[in-house]
């Protein structure tokens, strides 16, 4: 609950809009996977996978416990990291397994092949949904933005709902249901490289300010015994360090997927040479050329 009093931090905040959001995500995704996914997916097909199911269930852990006590209280009425923590579970842990539990089929059903269509491809563009999703990420850390959000419930869940859907967009290029949207498994580690560094600006910005950068955050009730300051301090290392070891992890996986392929096609040529008989089976097969008469 936003605007709390700050005499016990952690004390039980049921929060029923969360509770109601998550059953219905869930209530949604079993109903189009098991009555409109059979009809919509042609025989033989599987209508989800395991790895579907796998990521949904990851997701929804992962917005719950984003959006629930203890963070959220935490994260919205004491320490500024673990609100960094709380927006990197929205924007970076959370959004990819979103769209790897979106069967293709299910997500072309949501974005149809009209304008809707034409604005995703639009934003889902590496440029395009890059330099989005990183002007969010900055306005997010504005002071003013910040302790305005803090008091107010419907900015503050509109802020979220911004940030998630910007970072949908961001990772779709790597991991979205239309594979026509994707990049080239070369250009991903330099896509996921670059979303790393702009975090620094407000990283560096968090860890070497002088004095308190979020008044909101000033007050007299310190968690764990970290002064406003340390915490500044903790939530810049965490956006710099969390998300680059997360995002740099991927450029690292993605690099050497890329270059396992290659090596496999490369062996697997030369584990196969031309055996004698098969040279002679090809002779024998071609015929003789003509001979000239003098």
């Amino acid at each position: 609950m936003l605007g709390a009093t700050f005499a016990d931090p952690w004390r039980f905040q049921a929060d029923p809009e969360v509770y109601l959001l998550v059953a219905f995500l869930i209530g949604a995704y079993v109903y189009t996977t098991r009555v409109i996914g059979p009809r919509a997916v042609p025989g033989g097909q599987p209508v989800v996978t395991r790895q579907n199911i796998g990521c949904f269930v990851g997701a929804m852990i992962l917005l719950f416990a984003a959006s629930t006590w203890p963070i959220h209280q935490i994260g919205e009425n004491y320490l500024y990291s673990v609100h960094m923590l709380q927006h990197m579970m929205l924007s970076y842990f959370m959004p990819p397994l979103v769209l790897l539990a979106t069967p293709t089929w299910l997500m072309r059903l949501l974005v149809g092949t009209g304008r809707t269509w034409r604005v995703v491809k639009f934003m889902t563009k590496p440029v395009v949904a890059a330099v989005v999703f990183n002007v969010v990420v900055m306005v997010t850390h504005i002071p003013p933005v910040v302790n305005a959000s803090v008091q107010s419930a419907p900015l503050h869940y509109s802020m979220h709902l911004v940030l998630v859907l910007t970072a949908l967009l961001m990772w779709m290029p790597i991991v979205g249901p239309f594979h026509e949207l994707r990049i080239s498994d070369a250009a991903k580690p330099v896509y996921l490289f670059l979303q790393s560094v702009v975090p620094t600006v407000p990283a560096g910005w968090l860890t070497f300010a002088e004095g308190v950068v979020y008044k909101h955050y000033n007050q007299p009730v310190r968690v764990w015994g970290l002064s406003p300051t340390d915490d500044q301090q903790l939530a810049g290392a965490i956006m710099k360090i969390g998300g680059s070891i997360f995002l740099w992890s991927l450029v690292v996986f993605y690099f050497f997927r890329r270059f396992a392929t290659n090596w496999k096609e490369e062996n697997t040529y030369r584990r196969s040479p031309l055996t004698f008989d098969q040279v002679k089976s090809e002779f024998d097969s071609t015929p003789a050329p003509h001979e000239k008469v003098p």
